[in-house]
């Protein structure tokens, strides 16, 4: 792999190293819902103390429902796991195979997991030129070439890119087409829900769509994720998993998160505003180019020489936190993401990269 295999979010190592609390960083480089989680999941946590003394629900019984009532689809079609991280681990196993390609800048996991299972590496890199648009031309010839499986980020991670439903209907046949399994991951589609191609993937048995509960719900100590699928896929992922993959805290708060529909119209309602409010910041600051975003979180290019790695540095001490995107394949030294965060968290960040 020709990249570190690195994530944002390292709040704990950058307090001790600047000695403060947690609490008092402003975590820009990792993607979490800004308005924290909801209620409801905070006191299901308090209530769920006494549960602990039992082992799991190994099925998930309980989640597994209510995340198809949330959906709308059958409960045989979900597969809860330890995050979608879990899930993207397994599938090369499941698959078989010997070569994925993989549509970067991407999540660096899916390198990580077709690596360790000794599988052949492509990537189909997506050009800042056109905004990261996936071309489906050069879809069709990569997967011309003998492609076993493909992942495909949708909103992308971390450019924010939304491939519209419409077009990923044209994605899944080409996939079929070609015998390719796609792997779909909506790990930020909670954000622009509409645009979900599950309806598309639950009925194809090459094909799984990965869901993370850690970011829509700001639970990522949890986690929780789980898969969308035709049932005899969900099966064969599920024969592989460890025993009690989900524990009792992340099924309960599972459970809450997805009952509260008032904090989901709440979080997209804030997100959306606060995400274009931040962005004609961006756009304001010289030097600086803003790529549009459906997710929570914006691709920022630096235009005047500096590196993002410089402007990391100089943010750091000041306690405040972005990712740097030069370890992403398709990307380098001069694109950085930042999460969209509180109103008054996002006018700090604004201050400071200002400052000359």
């Amino acid at each position: 792999m020709s990249k570190n295999h690195e994530h944002g979010g390292n709040v704990f190592a950058v307090a001790r190293m600047l000695g403060v609390a947690p609490e008092q960083i402003l975590d820009f480089s990792a993607s979490i819902n800004p308005l924290g989680m909801s209620p409801g999941v905070r006191d299901a946590l308090t209530g769920c103390l006494d549960r602990l003394v039992h082992y799991p629900d190994k099925g998930a019984a309980e989640l597994r429902e209510r995340i198809a009532a949330y959906h709308g689809i059958r409960a045989e079609e979900i597969l809860p796991a330890s995050g979608s991280t879990e899930l993207i681990h397994l599938l090369p196993r499941v698959v078989g195979g010997r070569k994925g390609l993989i549509v970067a800048p991407a999540f660096a996991e899916y390198a990580e997991a077709l690596d360790r299972a000794g599988w052949e590496i492509d990537y189909l890199a997506l050009s800042s030129a056109d905004n990261f648009a996936l071309p489906l031309p050069l879809l069709w010839e990569k997967l011309g070439e003998g492609v076993d499986m493909v992942f495909i980020c949708n909103p992308g991670n971390p450019t924010g890119a939304l491939v519209p439903r419409r077009e990923m209907e044209a994605v899944v046949e080409l996939c079929r087409e070609h015998g390719t399994f796609l792997v779909l991951d909506e790990a930020f589609m909670d954000f622009c829900e509409e645009e979900s191609a599950k309806e598309l993937i639950r009925h194809s048995p090459r094909a799984v769509l990965l869901r993370s509960m850690t970011k829509f719900f700001a639970i990522p100590g949890l986690r929780l994720g789980y898969a969308i699928a035709a049932p005899e896929t969900v099966e064969a992922i599920a024969a592989l998993q460890d025993p009690w993959s989900v524990n009792t805290a992340a099924q309960v708060a599972g459970v809450a998160a997805l009952m509260d529909a008032g904090y989901c119209a709440r979080t997209r309602e804030y997100v959306d505003a606060e995400r274009e409010r931040l962005a004609r910041g961006l756009s304001a600051i010289p030097g600086l180019r803003v790529f549009p975003s459906r997710a929570n979180y914006l691709l920022v290019e630096i235009c005047d020489g500096r590196s993002a790695r410089e402007l990391r540095e100089r943010l750091t001490p000041e306690g405040v936190l972005v990712r740097d995107c030069g370890n992403f394949e398709g990307l380098d030294g001069r694109f950085f993401r930042v999460a969209v965060r509180l109103r008054e968290e996002n006018e700090r960040l604004l201050e400071l990269l200002g400052k000359k």
